[in-house]
């Protein structure tokens, strides 16, 4: 059975928050394999440090700067975000991000797609 074609214009998105405090807009979606959404914090914010249970997400920035700092298996590193950055979060990676002065905008794939799971998104400790 094929699927459906998905459309959908920003604009019409529905907005929410993030479990790690973020702006999102949820936007099309593969059942079964994967979900988009456009993740944004004003300037200066920052997120909560959090991992994923079941999901691993590839960013791209589009807008805006910060940094995306990233732990999985004793390793950690910090990654200067700006337009044109492409990252991924593998499952299990404790990850936190914050926006310049400027704010930050960003475009996600999560794989699978997002559930509709309270434990999905666990608390971490992060730097910031």
């Amino acid at each position: 059975m094929a699927a459906d074609f998905g459309t959908l214009r920003i604009a019409d998105a529905i907005e929410v928050t993030a479990p790690d405090g973020a702006t999102v807009r949820p936007l099309c979606s593969l059942p079964g394999t994967a979900s988009s959404a456009q993740f944004e914090l004003g300037p200066q914010q920052v997120s909560k440090a959090v991992s994923h249970a079941n999901v691993e997400e590839i960013w791209f920035i589009a807008a805006g700067a910060g940094e995306m700092w990233r732990r999985q298996y004793g390793r950690e590193e910090v990654t200067v975000l700006e337009p044109g950055v492409c990252l991924t979060i593998p499952l299990g990676t404790a990850f936190q991000f914050r926006a310049g002065s400027g704010g930050l905008r960003a475009f996600a794939v999560t794989i699978p797609p997002w559930p509709d799971d309270p434990d999905e998104a666990r608390s971490e400790t992060g730097p910031w």
